[in-house]
């Protein structure tokens, strides 16, 4: 069992859900409100987690977590916890379970509106440490979330932005591979490449952190290796192990900053309609966007295909669009649904992200045009 105390404490290794009980009652919560979705219960991992809980324990329940949290469903969890009278949060799931956690655990002690604690709004400083204690258990290997400062939120206005602040840092993160056994091929593929853009974007911001960079490339080396076994053969333990290492050692890194990825996925994930994925999304977006940086970011890239494992001199974009293939993602975002009509709109909200501006190469908005129709 490796503990790791690298801004939050993190348990890491199979059964580390049963150590759930113990970090509540070393945080001093006894009636956690666990927030999940409606698939982690379907899948049975819910009940997993129920099983591990010590009964004196007073637990209750909110599912209702969508693909992309929003300010909606973070209203309807925030109730549900004062309604049963909770003093922390188990969030269980996908980056999206874990995030609407972070932004209940905001309000239970801040007051509303929560668009004002929005980065974009400069509402970081208004966060504080009375946020309530949470504990973050990841059951897919992309988002890092459970070891993240940031939380991502559609807001009722339409708008999905960042809220980041250290104190949002989950209190400790269960990371146990074993919950990720058995993962679609599909969703191991997206929420890997989600890990991959992770290190990817971070190791290329032009922020210093060496620190940082050093974990990105390790995070980016193990995903690299493992993804397609993961991909291909859902029960390899060894490959779910380095997965989930390789997703939050991508989010301990992007303490450094993201880039142009992130801030063109995060508006395409705001489109109600389209439901689209972020890691598939991030997947799709990469190539193009490496491009676009290639000239402004030194001897990166050979550092980075180097970690890859990739011949001297190969093009780092092409291998992430030939490794999008070979795990069947999308080719495109045509091929996800995305509509020509909205790119427009996407390019003009991209620069108002917080990762634009962490960005190699600060792009315009007819960049980023150029972008999305080179991704499209």
């Amino acid at each position: 069992m490796a503990t790791i105390g690298y801004l939050t404490t993190a348990q890491f290794d199979f059964g580390a859900i049963g150590m759930v009980s113990a970090e509540c009652k070393r945080l001093g919560i006894g009636r956690p409100l666990i927030v999940t979705d409606a698939g982690i219960r379907a899948s049975g991992l819910l009940d997993r987690l129920k099983e591990s809980l010590d009964a004196s324990l007073g637990f209750e329940v909110f599912d209702g977590t969508p693909p992309n949290p929003t300010e909606a469903a973070t209203l309807a969890a925030l109730e549900r916890y004062r309604a049963v009278g909770a003093d922390g949060i188990i969030a269980m799931g996908g980056g999206s379970s874990l995030d609407l956690g972070k932004a209940v655990a905001l309000l239970a002690t801040h007051p509303g509106p929560l668009v004002q604690y929005a980065a974009v709004e400069g509402g970081g400083a208004k966060i504080t440490a009375a946020v309530a204690p949470l504990i973050a258990i990841p059951t897919t290997a992309g988002t890092g979330s459970e070891v993240g400062r940031g939380s991502v939120i559609v807001l009722n206005d339409g708008r999905k932005l960042g809220f980041l602040s250290p104190h949002l840092l989950p209190k400790v993160a269960i990371c146990d591979p074993d919950l990720t056994v058995g993962l679609p091929p599909m969703l191991t593929a997206a929420t890997g490449m989600d890990a991959m853009a992770h290190c990817i974007e971070t190791f290329l911001s032009p922020l210093i952190n060496p620190p940082a960079e050093a974990i990105a490339l390790d995070g980016l080396a193990k995903a690299s290796a493992h993804i397609e076994t993961a991909t291909r053969d859902g029960k390899n333990r060894e490959a779910r192990w380095n997965m989930m290492m390789a997703a939050m050692e991508g989010a301990l890194a992007f303490q450094k900053g993201l880039g142009a990825v992130h801030a063109l996925s995060h508006p395409l994930g705001a489109l109600h309609d389209l439901k689209l994925h972020h890691g598939t999304l991030n997947a799709v977006l990469l190539p193009a966007v490496i491009r676009f940086n290639a000239g402004h970011v030194g001897d990166k890239l050979s550092r980075l295909a180097a970690a890859m494992a990739l011949p001297k001199g190969a093009d780092v974009a092409q291998a992430i669009a030939d490794l999008n293939g070979r795990l069947g993602l999308p080719a495109g975002l045509q091929a996800m649904g995305v509509p020509r009509s909205v790119l427009q709109s996407i390019a003009e909200a991209a620069p108002k992200d917080h990762c634009h501006g962490t960005n190699p190469r600060k792009p315009t908005v007819e960049e980023y045009l150029g972008l999305l129709e080179a991704a499209w």
